[in-house]
């Protein structure tokens, strides 16, 4: 399991290599995966970088939001709201995907979130400690939002 306590920070630069995969830096994925090989969660965040989470983080972050939704269905709350429900359920359902971090930190980058990225074979990425996860940030993204966002931290 992963290690809750631990504050995940840090930016490390990384190459994702042929075959998209990417090596997180000790620092960055031992608090996610204390084990050699942990069953993870990629998610999209924003157009240019994905979040990598302990499973059971991820659980944790998602499982209230599915149960109202469930709840509402179940009690026939929600007929007039159905475009609604099959957007939250589209959504969430392409938005992650269950990964595998392997022994040293090593992640392959799935098909479906490759153009997401934006990074090709070969490219750089930038790998950020985001507190309760570990980002993964196209270059030219994460300029912009360091731009956008530090003048007000």
């Amino acid at each position: 399991m992963a290690n809750e306590t631990v504050l995940i920070v840090g930016e490390f630069v990384r190459t994702i290599v042929d075959r998209f995969r990417l090596t997180l830096p000790p620092e960055l994925a031992e608090p996610i995966a204390a084990k050699q090989e942990a069953a993870c969660v990629l998610a999209k965040e924003r157009f240019g970088a994905l979040s990598l989470w302990s499973r059971e983080s991820w659980l944790a972050r998602v499982e209230p939001g599915i149960a109202v939704v469930r709840q509402k269905i179940q009690s026939r709350w929600l007929p007039t709201q159905v475009a609604e429900v099959q957007q939250f359920a589209r959504l969430l359902s392409t938005r992650s995907r269950d990964v595998t971090l392997a022994a040293r930190g090593r992640l392959v980058i799935p098909e479906e979130f490759r153009d997401f990225l934006r990074v090709k074979a070969g490219g750089n990425c930038v790998v950020v400690g985001a507190g309760i996860c570990v980002e993964i940030w196209h270059p030219e993204t994460w300029q912009e939002y360091l731009k956008q966002e530090i003048g007000s931290f």
